[in-house]
């Protein structure tokens, strides 16, 4: 049952299993706290053992933009959450910048892929049978207000996030008979530790004018934080948003609504 305190929604998750990628700090790490305080049982994982997962989560280190870390993370999370994942939160992500898109070496574009766009798909193709005999679930993929202004030094990363949320539209609609929901939400400028050293790469980079601007801050007078973003997928892997499916949410202060 969802009860409602102070204007929250409390344990409304409450025997819902969860696997949340790239948990350990920022976006991630609150969306796993989320989770938690809804009453999910939640599991997530990082590429380093280093990072510290939220009180009460459990934990796996994999490197999920390879296909052997797809598979043993979905593998562990058999084991951990008992052969059942209700809810898949996709945020494992990042790329860093480069002078020019002629600058973005073919490593760099594989890479850009296999973390922000294949890692989904991989980890999906192995979660996804299991919801499809339950005839439920809800995945929610973690893309970019970047991809609405795309940039030459961060187009690998973009063109990644474009292909991220195409896939997600066009997976929500083949899912959608099976009771499986699939959103994303787009986040614009959040402020933490890896977009803050984003940032700084750029700045290093002497972006062009007009390009993006570091220093822009949003209509609604602040950087994103990263509960924002966490709020965001709360509510879409909630049965509050029962209906939704296809979507994308964008939780960006009015950044790029400005025209």
């Amino acid at each position: 049952m969802t009860s409602y305190e102070n204007g929250s929604v409390t344990r409304e998750l409450a025997g819902r299993r969860a696997l949340v990628t790239g948990g350990t700090r920022g976006i991630g790490a609150a969306v796993v706290r989320r989770l938690l305080d809804a009453g999910a049982q939640v599991l997530t994982t990082a590429r380093s053992a280093t990072g510290t997962a939220p009180q009460g989560a459990a934990f796996v280190q994999a490197d999920v933009s390879t296909r052997a870390g797809a598979e043993a993370l979905a593998s562990a999370a058999g084991e951990v959450l008992g052969g059942v994942v209700d809810i898949v939160v996709h945020n494992a992500g990042g790329a860093r910048p480069h002078e020019g898109v002629l600058a973005i070496a073919d490593e760099d574009w594989q890479d850009a892929l296999d973390l922000n766009f294949l890692a989904s798909v991989r980890l999906d193709s192995l979660l996804v049978p299991g919801m499809r005999e339950r005839r439920s679930g809800s995945i929610v993929h973690v893309s970019s207000a970047a991809v609405l202004t795309p940039v030459g030094p961060f187009l690998h990363y973009t063109a990644a996030k474009a292909a991220l949320e195409n896939y997600s539209r066009g997976l929500a609609q083949e899912l959608a008979p099976s009771g499986i929901r699939v959103n994303t939400v787009t986040p614009g400028r959040v402020a933490t530790p890896g977009g803050e050293a984003t940032r700084e790469q750029w700045a290093r980079l002497n972006a062009a004018p007009g390009q993006v601007n570091a220093d822009d801050t949003p209509p609604l007078g602040r950087d994103g934080r990263p509960d924002d973003i966490a709020q965001a997928v709360s509510f879409l892997v909630s049965d509050r948003a029962s209906w939704l499916t296809g979507t994308s949410l964008v939780v960006d202060g009015g950044e790029f609504s400005r025209g």
